[in-house]
């Protein structure tokens, strides 16, 4: 397994795998109410087959080459995750996500984590677009967005149904190009 340093407060990155499904629920549980404002992954993961579920539907992804899922530790404590929700090479494009338990704000933890994704994506992959899809109320995610240098591209409104209502989502994008030139 690897692990790459994420800067000098003992945050790392590391796969996220389905032998890890008990830490990924106690994580769940820790931030469950915070994570679920905008997002529905704790309303998804309820029980330790749940998580396991979960797990390896990302796991069946990487061996798909479709997406892949990776965990951010403080520490030793799982405290948040990033992903590719999509990945396709053959387009050249894909969507990232993030999430964090409440107290791992603040800290730049996504930002950074989501930074070593799209400089692989780009540098190693090839990938030419990156994408970013928030709920537009969801004012933390889009200030990350923000920070990775993508730009709004579009609202969608009312498309996003979550736990019977219905939400704005914004589409956010960096193209490889700009990508580059922001580093």
């Amino acid at each position: 397994m690897f692990a790459v340093r994420l800067g000098d407060d003992g945050a790392e990155l590391r796969p996220l795998e389905p032998w890890q499904a008990g830490e990924f629920l106690a994580h769940m549980e820790r931030g469950r109410a915070f994570i679920g404002t905008h997002i529905a992954l704790p309303d998804a993961v309820t029980d330790l087959a749940s998580a396991r579920a979960y797990l390896q539907s990302y796991a069946d992804k990487a061996a798909q080459d479709a997406g892949r899922l990776y965990g951010v530790w403080l520490g030793a404590t799982l405290v948040g995750g990033v992903m590719f929700r999509l990945f396709d090479a053959a387009r050249g494009a894909c969507e990232v996500g993030c999430w964090l338990e409440e107290a791992a704000t603040g800290r730049g933890l996504a930002t950074r984590a989501v930074t070593v994704l799209i400089d692989w994506a780009v540098d190693v992959r090839g990938t030419h677009r990156i994408e970013w899809l928030v709920s537009a109320e969801n004012t933390p995610s889009v200030n990350v967005a923000r920070r990775l240098g993508m730009t709004r591209e579009a609202v969608l409104r009312e498309s996003y149904l979550y736990r019977g209502v219905r939400h704005d989502s914004e589409i956010w994008a960096v193209l490889a190009d700009e990508w580059r030139a922001g580093r």
